[in-house]
């Protein structure tokens, strides 16, 4: 609707009020026209049926008519009576190759009750005089003929399944008499596929014509599954009805009382409403007392083609036309008295924003549209004093802005120089060139601060014959991380003075104390998070012997085989409860690793659902690069490290110290 302009939203609501005024209009044309429909249906339903029944009536009369001819034929009889007898065999045999060609299949049967042979021809093989098969009492597929010798009609047709001949036709059985003596069955037959394609199988969409026997049961349908074959030679007919398994109940129970009524009345047509393959569908029934046959029609009037008149398209488009009309009225009538002037206001109005305050406004008139061009002008007159203000106003604020920028940038400037000055004190800090002049190659180093400056930190002491290893993490990062460090560097030179550096556990007690002591002494100390992680190993290289000490660190070592862990305590130093640290010792020995690492590196996030490092993964780490050279180890732990973190942004400073005396 947004998009839509006045004459668009005018049309629209006259449409809504078209259709609005339509739909009570609507519903009674439908319920007129459902009526018609019905009317109409049942009148298509009832002609379709009886011309449906007079289609089959004729051609398959034709053929009971030659079969009954057939069986009622002296030599017929005269053979059957002398079946042994081979000039009456001849004889008949002669005679029926002339029934063979005027029968429409081009064939024929004969059954002899005396022998129960079944002799059988067809134009498709040569003629033959000998019996197809012997039909057996109490043989399933042979109950048609003894059930229909034993009916009391002179005929039956029966569609069934040949298992001897392997072919499906439409029987004609006619009984052969000697007197009141049955002495035989003749008959011809007619194909299914060909007889449902010439009688049945309909393509008009919407009608499904039938045939059922006296009991119901379905002797030709478009679906040839649906078809009960044998429904002759069943001994219980009123399980055969299967148009019945096919209806709702209602439906059922019109069909069983439409089959009386027009075996009664052959001539009339009974029409019933029934539910049909889930529809809602017109039944027609007609019966054929000389076959025996009910002629049944369904039509689904939804998609029969039942309601189909000449007025009914033109109908439609007079009210096409007529609506049409009405709205190109309305939008003309929209257009001249409220349109026009409403653009000439519009083209103002743009002229107007454009910074063109003198434009020409339309005539006065005396209505709302001149009461909204007065207004127009007045508006005018305000937004030009309005506009040469706020103009002033910008300039005079831009200009305080720019200074402002000016000032900032300055300041930010100051402050990156502070930190990049910062980094070189804190690196200074670090013990790099005595590690490599004192250890070269038997030492590695990680440090990778999360920011330009970092919380963490490592050290070294060297000896006579000895060495002091130590990794440190403070609390916090950046600037207040890097500020700390110099609080904790402090601590650990005050505590190393005081105790020395051969009892690991001591130093950490030491600091521990000095730090606590430090935090008393400044004003709302305690507040502040100034504990740190440390980690502490002692390597005695004459007595080849390494102690341990950490808080909250631990000490890993591997030979590249096993990967071992000595523990540390779990508070930090500087924590709100005084930690118990305890010293540690492992052989130092020829190509063993030892690694410290703060928490940097286990925690940091990674990985394809951004879970942790982790000790585990560490482990394994360390296990498959520990027989590298320190060197080469270093950039395996960094490679690794990178790759699990992929795209994941760094949480924590990172600090790792690897050493090896060989």
């Amino acid at each position: 609707m947004a998009l839509l302009g006045l004459r668009g939203k005018s049309l629209l609501a006259l449409l809504l009020a078209c259709l609005i005024a339509l739909v009570p209009a609507a519903l009674i044309g439908w319920q007129v026209v459902d009526s018609i429909r019905t009317h109409l249906g049942e009148a298509f339903v009832r002609n379709v049926t009886l011309l449906q029944r007079e289609r089959i009536f004729a051609p398959v009369t034709r053929e009971l008519a030659l079969s009954l001819r057939l069986a009622d034929s002296v030599l017929t009889r005269q053979w059957l009576l002398d079946e042994g007898s081979a000039a009456r065999r001849q004889q008949f045999f002669a005679e029926a190759e002339g029934y063979r060609r005027d029968f429409r299949d081009h064939s024929y049967f004969l059954v002899s009750n005396q022998s129960f042979s079944y002799y059988f021809n067809d134009s498709k093989n040569a003629l033959s005089e000998q019996p197809r098969y012997f039909l057996k009492q109490g043989k399933p597929e042979d109950g048609w003929y003894f059930a229909t010798m034993r009916n009391t009609s002179d005929f039956n047709i029966n569609v069934d399944y040949d298992h001897a001949l392997k072919t499906t036709k439409v029987w004609i059985n006619v009984i052969v008499h000697d007197g009141v003596n049955k002495i035989g069955l003749a008959g011809t037959g007619l194909d299914l596929s060909s007889f449902l394609d010439d009688f049945i199988r309909q393509r008009e969409a919407g009608v499904t014509p039938m045939i059922l026997d006296r009991h119901g049961a379905i002797q030709a349908h478009p679906d040839s599954r649906l078809i009960s074959l044998n429904s002759a030679g069943r001994h219980q007919p009123q399980q055969q009805a299967g148009l019945q398994r096919l209806l709702d109940e209602a439906g059922a129970r019109s069909l069983q009382q439409a089959m009386r009524s027009a075996e009664a009345k052959p001539g009339q047509v009974s029409v019933f409403w029934g539910q049909l393959d889930g529809k809602r569908q017109l039944l027609a029934l007609s019966f054929i007392p000389a076959l025996g046959w009910h002629v049944v029609t369904a039509v689904d009037l939804n998609a029969a083609r039942v309601f189909e008149g000449p007025w009914l398209t033109p109908a439609l488009i007079a009210l096409a036309v007529l609506l049409a009309a009405l709205l190109l009225g309305f939008a003309w009538a929209v257009e001249k008295l409220v349109l026009r002037p409403i653009s000439q206001l519009r083209h103002s109005a743009q002229a107007m924003a454009a910074g063109q305050y003198e434009v020409a406004l339309p005539a006065e008139r005396d209505d709302e549209i001149g009461e909204l061009s007065a207004a127009f002008g007045v508006m005018a007159h305000k937004v030009r004093s309005h506009t040469t203000e706020l103009e002033q106003r910008v300039r005079e604020r831009t200009r305080a802005l720019e200074e402002a920028n000016r000032e900032m940038a300055a300041a930010h400037k100051k402050i990156d120089d502070s930190i990049d000055y910062a980094s070189l004190i804190q690196r200074a800090m670090l013990p790099d060139r005595q590690l490599v002049q004192a250890l070269g190659e038997k030492h590695a180093v990680l440090w990778h601060p999360r920011d330009v400056v970092g919380g963490d930190f490592y050290v070294y002491r060297a000896g006579e014959q000895s060495c002091l290893f130590g990794v440190v993490d403070c609390a916090g990062h950046g600037v207040p991380g890097a500020l700390m460090t110099m609080l904790a560097h402090a601590a650990i030179d005050q505590a190393i003075s005081d105790i020395g550096m051969t009892d690991p556990a001591a130093i950490l007690a030491r600091c521990d104390r000095i730090l606590r002591g430090m935090r008393r002494d400044e004003d709302g100390g305690q507040m502040l998070a100034t504990n740190m992680d440390v980690g502490l190993a002692f390597v005695d290289l004459r007595e080849r012997q390494v102690t341990f000490a950490g808080a909250k660190i631990a000490l890993y070592y591997s030979d590249g085989d096993n990967v071992a862990e000595l523990p540390g305590a779990r508070r930090a130093i500087g924590d709100k409860r005084v930690g118990e640290y305890h010293n540690a010792s492992v052989p130092l020995q020829v190509g063993r690793s030892f690694y410290m690492t703060t928490d940097g590196f286990l925690d940091q996030a990674g990985g394809e659902l951004g879970f942790g490092f982790g000790s585990s993964r560490f482990t394994d780490m360390i296990r498959r690069h520990a027989g590298l050279p320190l060197a080469a180890q270093s950039e395996a732990y960094r490679a690794t490290l990178a790759d699990y973190q992929g795209k994941h942004a760094q949480r924590d400073d990172i600090t790792m110290l690897c050493f090896r005396f060989d």
